[in-house]
């Protein structure tokens, strides 16, 4: 059984309690849209999904199917089920925030993720103190001779990813508002994304 179908807003938040278990799919509706991705234990906001700690446990840098991310406790938090696109996702790129985009060039305030994050929380009552650098669902941001290449998504419309929770968690999303470089594809423009809680 599924819940309803979710809207992240184009450039917003959305977030989601996802009980131990069950699964949330989190679908790249246009297929060119990052959607970045934080969780954190519904019982003690200070255990959260952690991108430093999963690569240490996973001993690379791109978690696949089958694989589990750990919290900041190091205990298995969600686990990577399923996953149609070509695997292309992101761990070591923080949030952008109004600094990244200060830095780009931008004099105006700008949507931002981490302003997504915290709003998506705040909208279920969680104040987490800080927010973590998440977990870049289909950003395509490669290394090559030690740089960092800011790249459009190769994913395509449809494709989705599916989590299961290892314990109650809060699950938030933000439709990456990034429209400076085309990680959001060529014509950087950010598209709303989608998502549904599964029983496991």
């Amino acid at each position: 059984m599924a819940s309803e179908l979710m809207t992240i807003p184009a450039r917003k938040g959305k977030a989601a309690v996802v009980r131990a278990g069950q699964r949330i799919k989190i679908i790249n509706t246009h297929g060119q849209q990052v959607v970045d991705t934080w969780a954190f234990n519904l019982c003690d906001m200070n255990e959260y999904l952690s991108m430093q700690h999963t690569r240490a446990y996973l001993d690379k840098i791109i978690p696949q199917a089958g694989d589990d991310l750990v919290s900041n406790r190091r205990r298995p938090m969600l686990r990577f089920v399923q996953d149609t696109s070509r695997g292309v996702h992101d761990t070591l790129i923080a949030a952008c925030d109004i600094y990244r985009y200060i830095g780009l060039g931008v004099s105006e305030y700008h949507d931002n993720c981490q302003d997504n994050f915290f709003a998506a929380m705040g909208a279920l009552g969680h104040h987490p103190a800080f927010c973590p650098s998440p977990l870049n669902l289909w950003m395509n941001t490669p290394a090559r001779d030690n740089t960092i290449v800011w790249l459009p998504p190769v994913c395509k419309a449809g494709d989705f990813v599916v989590l299961e929770a290892c314990f109650d968690c809060v699950v938030a999303m933000s439709a990456c508002p990034q429209d400076v470089v085309p990680i959001n594809g060529v014509g950087c423009t950010p598209t709303e994304a989608h998502f549904v809680v599964l029983e496991g």
